[in-house]
């Protein structure tokens, strides 16, 4: 189904197998309330891309940035959570002082522009120093939320190689067909896992980006530069997307081996009705088609160490259960040497626009406790950290009540 040429042979980060098997029946729910769970792993994502979750807005001084960080890394310890998951390379600019791109823009509010301090470099001794790990989230190929590149910085590499950009959707991406891109995105990345002491390498859902009605990424001139051999585009788009997880892994071995390489893709990989291979849902958005990222093989053949796939559907979801997805990921990860944790939609709690089940705040509790029937889930991720110390449902205080009592 897939082209695998052109990447050498795929490090095994975390065991893998190579045997295929058809997805487990459903398993039982667990109900609400208290009982047995997976407590492992207990991380909330830090969003920096529009200020979604830090610094609450542009042009705030160094030291109320940094009061702001580290109240965020005060609540996740109040939370009794383990990690964060911090964003720092957005819109293919960088929160540390970085050789290959410039300085935030949702730091100053001015791209390239010092902010005067250091916040990945903070991020990560302050979170050790609570006993939290730091994850440094990535996003490889996004450019901008935008498409003019003049806004961009006159030394920005995406105005320098205006050839590596595409707009699409309204955004401006880089293109992952071409190898000059990918090689600078992996060391502009490296970067800063050679420079701190983080815990984690963190890729989200973003790949090839999400389909635009009407519009086409286009990419016709690097495919028929690059894609001899592959069968059709999305095959090619796939094999570019692999090596990029088999090149950053790779390089996270060479520069800090200690560190975990995780990916939190789009919870439904394919469709049953796609692929039998796939989940029993009805998904609009299929990450193998759309995205072109062949997640449960990364997965299952052991290339990351961890997957955290965003289950963002409540228990029951007409075309995305969260019980049919965590048991269909629980089967991919079984005997792969790949841990699970579950992505959570926290922000959907409470808020009156999701459907009935996201007004009931033990919704997110019954997920925790679904997860410990399911032995392969190491632990959950929550989204995002702005929810999680608001928590205006007191869904979160419910999921630390029933699962997190001890510290």
């Amino acid at each position: 189904m897939m082209a695998t040429g052109g990447a050498g042979a795929a490090p095994r980060r975390g065991g893998g197998r190579d045997q295929e098997r058809p997805p487990a029946p459903e398993g039982r729910s667990g109900g609400g309330g208290t009982g047995r769970t997976s407590t492992g792993f207990r991380g909330m994502w830090l969003a920096t891309v529009t200020n979604r979750d830090w610094p609450s807005r542009t042009g705030l001084t160094a030291a109320q940035q940094r009061s702001e960080l580290l109240a965020l890394l005060d609540a996740a310890v109040r939370r009794r959570l383990t990690a964060v998951v911090f964003q720092v390379r957005p819109t293919a600019d960088a929160l540390w002082p970085s050789p290959y791109e410039p300085w935030a823009q949702c730091l100053t509010g001015t791209q390239g522009k010092d902010p005067g301090w250091d916040p990945l470099g903070t991020a990560v001794a302050e979170a050790h120093a609570r006993g939290l790990e730091l994850h440094a989230w990535f996003n490889p190929y996004r450019v901008a939320t935008h498409t003019e590149r003049t806004k961009l910085t006159a030394d920005h590499p995406a105005r320098r190689n205006p050839s590596w950009a595409l707009p699409y959707g309204g955004k401006l991406y880089y293109n992952p067909g071409l190898p000059e891109v990918r090689r600078f995105v992996v060391d502009a990345m490296l970067d800063a896992v050679a420079r701190y002491e983080v815990d984690g390498v963190h890729f989200d859902d973003y790949f090839y980006p999400y389909p635009v009605a009407g519009q086409t990424f286009a990419d016709d001139a690097a495919y028929q530069e690059y894609g001899g051999g592959f069968p059709d585009k999305a095959a090619w788009r796939r094999n570019n997307i692999d090596q990029l997880v088999r090149e950053t892994a790779e390089r996270i071995a060479e520069v800090r081996p200690d560190a975990r390489f995780g990916v939190s893709p789009f919870g439904v990989w394919r469709n049953a009705a796609t692929d039998p291979l796939g989940s029993a849902t009805r998904a609009g958005v299929q990450t193998y088609d759309d995205l072109h990222a062949d997640t449960r093989t990364w997965a299952r053949e052991g290339w990351i160490d961890y997957i955290a796939p965003q289950l963002y559907w409540h228990i029951g979801n007409a075309a995305a259960d969260y019980r049919t997805l965590l048991t269909w990921w629980d089967e991919v990860v079984r005997d792969s040497g790949t841990d699970l944790y579950a992505g959570e939609a926290l922000y959907k709690c409470g808020d009156p626009a999701q459907p009935a089940a996201w007004q009931d705040p033990t919704e997110l509790s019954r997920h925790l406790t679904l997860a410990a029937d399911h032995p392969g889930v190491g632990g959950h991720i929550f989204f995002a950290a702005k929810e999680v110390v608001a928590d205006k449902s007191g869904a979160m205080a419910r999921v630390v009540a029933d699962h997190y009592s001890a510290p």
